[in-house]
């Protein structure tokens, strides 16, 4: 199976760490790929001109994948699925119990007649499915001194139920943002970790510190999607809202290697603290998020912040003040919060988001992307529906209108024969709807001149032809430009009776006279 490419939001990150001047191994540790990953698209980039220029003009999304699709053209591997797959459970059960391959592979052949696997797909698969490994240097812990205002930790903590402000208890996590070299922290009680809750949460803690610091340390949690943002393959709804926001406000993500809590232990442990110290001592679950809130602030700027720190032997408020001196400075513009969502365009031409139907998110707008370029725009107005009628086919879009009193107007703008037939067209049946009659006949006349559209249905008039096909065949076969007869056309036409064809009065002799030799008999 081939190789799935590279984002291009990853790219574009890759363009803007390089501008920013770090060093190739650092950006491609950042970004998560392999060095001869990272050196592929970086030397595509740089043969068209994209790794030079400032970090305000990033290029285009639409033009990164111009680039790359010219250096590296697609194409498609044959599939691959091991021919082991069907032996996976069996093989998974030896390989726990310590068995290597040749071993597995010799019993499966003893215990399965009709085993015909290969050898070397029981070795490939042994290889996938290998979860141990030694230890390698790097899984070792170190102590790590952080520079001022270099590097701050994110994290959730569930602390159990809190009551909303309706009375009504809900779980709850606490947020916690703790700076790497003063320890000091921002920490929130939120109830949900959606993505744009995650943001703003960011949002307010850069604010209430008067800057953002230079690398921010996220877990692996769902609320950052950080394994889509620098993997590979992975689904990527909230990752590029995340990195959106740390373009805004000029930070690098320096994600958490999965299933390793300990690399950043500083806000592991300033969870815990929160918990230890603020949670356990209180009756969450009788309090509002409000009121929760207003005392967590307390707590923290009385005590968390005032305490001296078992590490660092510093008073993380009078530490503060080196962070803040060398803090990146607030941008001029707080960021509205993103989300990314995949979505499917269903047959109305309509795609669902967030329990609403947009034809093609901010906390405003909803943008609608295909293929890295941006192909509408909706206001969010709270409407369980919002169509944009350009978005619907050509012709279709009118039909949304079911007043006839705008198809008449609609009529009488054409002219007055128009709009006099149209309105014979509904007194001609009151039991049957002629809303579609008139909507196509109407859609159909204005696409031809004024005089033969009123000269067209003059003559339908005339002929009582109220069927849209007898309105379009008039047009198609130019009946219209020949003269119309002043004489009414007769009501009635002659029609020669058929040959066996009885009277009326002839048939109710008949049955009077059945029914007289029935009474007899």
């Amino acid at each position: 199976m081939s190789r799935e490419r590279v984002a291009m939001h990853r790219l574009q990150e890759l363009v803007r760490l390089h501008r920013k001047g770090l060093a190739v191994r650092s950006i491609a540790q950042l970004l998560a790929m392999g060095p001869s990953t990272e050196r592929k698209y970086r030397l595509a980039l740089d043969a068209a001109g994209l790794l030079e220029g400032p970090l305000t003009e990033l290029p285009e999304l639409s033009e990164l994948r111009a680039v790359v699709e010219a250096a590296y053209p697609r194409s498609v591997g044959a599939q691959e699925r091991s021919s082991a797959e069907p032996y996976r459970s069996e093989i998974e059960a030896l390989a726990r119990r310590g068995s290597g391959p040749r071993a597995i592979y010799d019993k499966l052949r003893l215990d399965d007649e009709d085993f015909s696997v290969s050898y070397d797909a029981v070795k490939r698969l042994c290889r996938r499915l290998r979860g141990r490994r030694p230890p390698r240097p790097e899984d070792v812990a170190l102590h790590v001194v952080t520079e001022p205002g270099d590097v701050a930790q994110v994290d959730f903590g569930y602390i159990g139920r809190v009551l909303d402000e309706d009375g009504v208890p809900r779980k709850a996590w606490v947020f916690v943002l703790v700076l790497g070299h003063s320890r000091k922290m921002w920490a929130r009680v939120v109830f949900d970790q959606r993505s744009e809750t995650w943001q703003h949460l960011h949002i307010l803690a850069f604010e209430a510190m008067r800057g953002v610091p230079h690398t921010l340390v996220p877990d692996n949690l769902k609320a950052a999607v950080i394994r889509a943002a620098f993997g590979v393959g992975d689904e990527p709804a909230l990752n590029r809202s995340y990195r959106e926001l740390a373009r805004h406000y000029d930070f690098v993500v320096d994600p958490t290697p999965a299933r390793a809590p300990q690399k950043k232990g500083k806000v592991e442990s300033a969870v815990n603290y929160v918990k230890r110290s603020f949670v356990q001592p209180r009756d969450l679950s009788a309090m509002r998020l409000s009121d929760v809130n207003a005392e967590l602030e307390r707590w923290v700027e009385q005590i968390a912040d005032q305490r001296t720190h078992g590490s660092t032997g510093l008073i993380p408020a009078e530490a503060f003040a080196e962070d803040l001196a060398a803090f990146h400075p607030l941008p001029s513009s707080r960021f509205e919060p993103t989300t990314w969502r995949k979505a499917k365009v269903h047959r109305d031409g309509h795609v669902c988001f967030d329990r609403r139907l947009y034809s093609h998110a901010t906390p405003s707008t909803v943008l609608i992307h295909h293929e890295d370029e941006r192909i509408a725009t909706h206001q969010r107005n709270g409407q369980r529906r919002t169509t944009d009628p350009t978005h619907l086919p050509a012709g279709r879009a009118e039909l949304v209108r079911r007043d006839p009193g705008h198809w008449l107007e609609r009529a009488d703008a054409i002219g007055p024969e128009t709009g006099a037939y149209c309105r014979a067209v509904f007194a001609s049946d009151k039991a049957l709807s002629k809303l579609p009659v008139v909507q196509k006949s109407v859609l159909h006349l204005e696409s031809f001149e004024r005089s033969r559209a009123e000269s067209a249905a003059r003559r339908a008039a005339y002929y009582g032809s109220y069927a849209y096909g007898s309105l379009k065949r008039i047009l198609e076969q130019g009946l219209d430009l020949l003269p119309l007869d002043e004489v009414a056309p007769p009501a009635t036409s002659s029609v020669s009776s058929p040959r066996f064809a009885r009277s009326p009065n002839d048939i109710l002799k008949m049955v009077a006279s059945k029914e007289a030799s029935h009474e007899l008999n």
